[in-house]
């Protein structure tokens, strides 16, 4: 199987500007950036989309969540609020086959976003 667009930025082979990672997820700057801050916080391992997510998977997906907070104070969004937004297939704006979640902030984010 192919490795995705994210397992190559993962494993090195694509740069990119790394912020976070760890021996379980990487973290790194959006190249279409959709705010001031638009960050990508994608799994080593390739699951496809979170649907697609095991329960064998549920220590990742908590440890993922935890990154967030993590990067959101690295990154000085916490105090002024981010947004956590993960895509599932095609109509939900999904272009990568590997859950990801964007981490948006740096701005008033309005509701409903799109």
């Amino acid at each position: 199987m192919e490795k995705t667009l994210f397992q190559k930025i993962a494993d090195g082979e694509i740069p990119s500007q790394i912020v976070y990672a760890d021996g379980q997820c990487v973290c790194f700057r959006d190249v279409s950036p959709q705010a001031p801050v638009h960050l990508l916080l994608v799994p080593r391992k390739p699951i496809p989309r979170i649907e697609q997510a095991s329960e064998e998977d549920a220590a990742l997906l908590g440890h993922l969540m935890l990154c967030v907070g993590l990067i959101a104070r690295q990154e000085g969004l916490a105090e002024n609020g981010f947004r956590v937004v993960i895509n599932n297939g095609p109509a939900a704006g999904e272009a990568v086959p590997h859950l990801h979640l964007h981490i948006l902030g740096g701005r008033s984010l309005q509701w409903p976003p799109g």
